[in-house]
């Protein structure tokens, strides 16, 4: 089958043919329709990560955003049937640890990474490996675009899950969100879903254009003002909810600054190798105004049927998010895209 492979950190993507991948007792295999390109992927691509033992390996699949149809099931799976269509959760849970049991399989102590790390081959390619697929296989609503849940991928799951099980953003609070790419986008349709008021803050018009679109109340251009300053002067003491999507340590600390007393931080995007894992933060003010600072990672896979259920009641619409649809030969070139912010809003393989 084809994929395309990371074969060293930064170069193009080797779009070349690959085994297909073996379906073990309790997994599936599933031909792929679909699968977002998203900002973790550059990340990936780039070998970011190795400050905290987390770099992927090379000649390796990146991918972790696909859905499609089950083609192979193993012999111990009773769930799922050949032919099904199913979305494939980023964050895969063994299904029987505690933290899956307890409902945090997004925290698996025996968990794998699609796309992220060897023991799970991503999905830029024609065929992907879903394992634990009891647990990890989420099947898609009647009706529901492949293209669209890919587009659904991590990022909106990311979005759903840092703020309404997290931060548990409640109807008519204000929700900042700083950094307008695929996560930050889908918190704008999320906190809009879930009744908040939003701020969306990007330093390109088309990113804040896009986020207008899909649901924020008011936008601010960073590189034109104090984003603090502007989104106290909008909210009146400053957001309830503050969420960094894209993991600069200038937007972690602007999303601190913006709260107000008792506000809530929360940290989605990942950090470059220029902060390596690490952020200084003004911990004086927030223990003075008990600010809570949370970290949030994927969502829980036996949660997913919420996020599905809005996708299926027409509350979220991730496909106008879709600025580029492309093929396995340009990702390559598309993941490159991201590394000076060139892309259009959410950008999805289609097979």
């Amino acid at each position: 089958m084809q994929a395309a492979v990371l074969r060293a950190y930064g170069e193009p993507l080797d779009v070349t043919d690959v085994p297909e991948p073996e379906c073990e007792p309790h997994g599936v295999v599933v031909d792929v329709e679909a699968c977002g390109i998203c900002r973790s992927d550059w990340h990936a691509w780039q070998g970011h990560g190795e400050w905290a033992d987390d770099q992927v390996p090379t000649d390796f699949v990146l991918g972790h955003e696909p859905a499609g149809t089950v083609v192979e099931v193993g012999d111990r799976v009773d769930s799922v049937a050949v032919g099904d269509r199913v979305a494939v959760p980023f964050n895969l849970g063994c299904g029987v640890c505690p933290e899956c049991t307890n409902g945090h399989g997004n925290t698996c102590l025996d968990g794998r990474a699609l796309g992220f790390e060897r023991a799970a081959p991503g999905a830029f390619a024609e065929q992907v490996h879903l394992p634990h697929a009891d647990y990890n296989a989420m099947r898609l609503p009647e009706g529901v675009a492949a293209r669209d849940v890919a587009a659904l991928g991590c990022r909106f799951m990311t979005a759903y899950h840092a703020l309404e099980h997290r931060a548990v953003v409640g109807a008519g609070e204000w929700v900042a969100v700083h950094g307008c790419g695929g996560v930050g986008l889908s918190a704008v349709q999320v906190a809009d879903a879930l009744g908040a008021r939003v701020v969306a803050v990007d330093v390109a018009d088309d990113a804040l254009d896009r986020a207008s679109a899909a649901g924020a109340d008011e936008t601010v251009n960073g590189r034109e003002e104090s984003v603090p300053d502007a989104i106290e002067s909008i909210t009146g003491r400053g957001a309830h909810v503050s969420l960094d999507a894209l993991g600069r340590a200038e937007t972690c600390r602007n999303s601190v600054a913006c709260l107000r007393e008792r506000g809530t931080h929360v940290q989605v995007g990942l950090t470059t190798d220029a902060e390596k894992g690490e952020v200084s933060l003004p911990t004086d003010a927030m223990t003075r105004w008990e600010v809570d600072f949370l970290g949030s990672r994927g969502m829980p896979p036996t949660r997913y049927d919420e996020l599905l259920g809005l996708l299926k009641a027409g509350n979220l619409d991730p496909g106008v998010l879709v600025g580029r649809e492309v093929g396995l030969d340009e990702v390559p070139e598309r993941l490159a895209a991201m590394t000076n912010y060139e892309t259009d809003g959410v950008e999805v393989l289609t097979l």
